[in-house]
């Protein structure tokens, strides 16, 4: 029997298809990120609501047979199934077996399968003893209608809402943030009202003919603290009276103290609520840009894109810069850019993502760019570095571009003194403040760039300047020779009016040539 339960694991473990299966049911039960998971949701909220709407129909009218049919065979169907999958991907079964095996094995003592199966099961016993596990559980009960008391449990399945319902889900968030306050709360306020309750009960029952019995105290304790005030049990006494004063001083100072609480959470809680908007906006893009610090270089590169042609978000841990540029209208995360659990938040599987590491530390930006490129080897890395002597750091770190602001401004400053004319042609070229601009075109493989000659392409028609080819690994090619053929990915850069460069790029990477 062993054996066979061993095989079986191998086989499971070993199948690519039930491998792929349980990853996928896994992904899209507990991932938000998943592109399904919201349908799911929506689904799950639309049949609580109805199975909901359909026990408040059954209260004062005959419910028709469809409706009966449709909250067994569909509604508590699909919550035993998901609540069947819930606990089949909690963990792996087989994994399990197979380490044991494994460790056996190696220590050269019996093949126990039996410890290795009790683990597992003790970690879906101890799963479905979890709150929500159990409120899945319960929301399937109201199936067996012949039993009235289980179509209570219908109100279990509003719990779930707690599940799929992201408000809610963060508003508990919120209060669990601070439990010790709230708890230390409910300690005081249940140790008041039995205190006021039994003094009540003590000072008015003989005179008051309304408590007859201490639960009447503390039902009486409980609404005048709440300030409720009912008015059905009022003291008689000047005891009583004060016991009652001392009660409402007690009950606004226990409301004042509870607000306090609740706001300063949902105050600390608002500006992580809403940073993550921001990452899960950001993650529905196909390409964006992480600028990571809001210095001077910074501000200078997203005043110049204005933000037209870049999806961009901002990494700043400094707090008063991130209020900057929060004042100055753009999206941005307090966050230390160089932690890998921040970049780790980005969707970089699905999006193309380009890290800008505008830090004022170079061992700031190194990190930056060591955990960029430890998530992703796709992620592009422009890093700012403060001299030469850092390059090779950066380029041990996996930097893609690495910027040197000291030396281009010499090299810029030069030119003014040396070339003013040039400067200023070159300034208005790379600003886009004159007529003409430079830009990339990159070759893809379906279009008409790809294959074809250098000499085959009439730049001249659409009026632009040819200057060079860029190709992987290789020195840029300065004017290269006619009989030059474009292969995939190459980068083209030429030099025209942005009319023109429009036009060449809706042509040839449109495929129309």
């Amino acid at each position: 029997m062993n054996q066979l339960i061993l095989n079986i694991a191998l086989a499971l473990l070993r199948s690519k298809k039930y491998k792929s299966v349980k990853s996928f049911v896994r992904d899209i039960l507990n991932n938000p990120l998943n592109p399904y998971k919201k349908y799911l949701d929506l689904t799950i909220v639309f049949l609580i609501i109805s199975s909901v709407l359909i026990l408040i129909y059954e209260v004062k009218n005959p419910v028709p047979e469809w409706m009966y049919d449709y909250d067994f065979y569909v509604v508590s169907l699909i919550f035993l199934i998901e609540y069947i999958l819930r606990v089949w991907v909690h963990n792996d079964m087989s994994q399990l077996i197979i380490d044991a095996h494994k460790e056996s094995e190696f220590l050269g003592k019996e093949f126990q399968i039996a410890s290795a199966i009790k683990t597992g099961m003790m970690e879906k016993i101890h799963y479905m003893l979890t709150p929500s596990a159990i409120i899945d559980l319960l929301a399937i009960f109201p199936a067996y209608r012949p039993l009235r008391v289980l179509r209570i449990f219908v109100l279990f399945r509003m719990l779930k809402l707690l599940r799929y319902t992201k408000s809610i889900t963060q508003f508990t968030e919120v209060l669990s943030s601070k439990r010790f306050e709230l708890l230390t709360l409910l300690f005081i306020l249940i140790f008041i009202v039995l205190t006021a309750g039994l003094a009540i009960y003590v000072m008015e029952e003989e005179h008051n003919a309304h408590i007859n019995s201490l639960f009447d105290g503390i039902y009486w304790a409980l609404v005048t603290i709440s300030t409720v005030g009912y008015g059905d049990i009022s003291p008689v006494t000047d005891g009583g009276r004060s016991i009652s004063m001392i009660a409402i001083v007690s009950g606004i100072a226990m409301i004042s103290f509870a607000t306090s609480v609740i706001v300063s959470a949902f105050s600390e809680k608002l500006v992580e609520l809403k940073e993550n908007r921001i990452i899960e906006n950001v993650n529905k893009k196909k390409e964006f840009l992480i600028v990571c610090g809001y210095g001077q270089m910074a501000k200078m590169f997203i005043a110049q894109t204005d933000g037209q042609k870049y999806n961009f978000v901002i990494l700043e841990k400094d707090p008063q810069k991130a209020q900057q540029a929060q004042k100055d209208g753009y999206d941005v995360i307090q966050e230390d850019a160089s932690r890998y659990e921040t970049l780790s938040k980005f969707n970089a599987a699905h999006a193309k993502i380009t890290v800008l590491c505008l830090a004022s530390s170079d061992v700031e930006n190194i990190y930056i760019t060591l955990n960029a490129k430890s998530i992703s080897r796709k992620i592009q890395v422009i890093a700012r570095a403060s001299s030469a002597q850092m390059i090779k750091k950066f380029e041990l770190a996996g930097a893609d571009h690495i910027l040197l602001p000291n030396m281009v401004a010499y090299t810029m400053i030069r030119t003014a003194i040396a070339y003013p004319t040039m400067y200023k042609a070159v300034h208005a070229i790379l600003t886009g403040k004159n007529i003409a601009r430079i830009d990339e075109v990159r070759v893809y493989e379906h279009d008409g760039l790809h294959d074809k000659r250098v000499g085959e392409i009439d730049f001249k028609t659409y009026k632009l300047l040819f200057i060079g080819i860029y190709r992987d690994k290789e020195e840029f090619m300065f004017i290269p020779s006619k009989d030059e053929i474009l292969q995939l990915g190459d980068v083209l850069l030429v030099m025209g009016r942005e009319l023109s460069l429009n036009y060449f790029m809706e042509n040839y990477q449109g495929g129309l040539k």
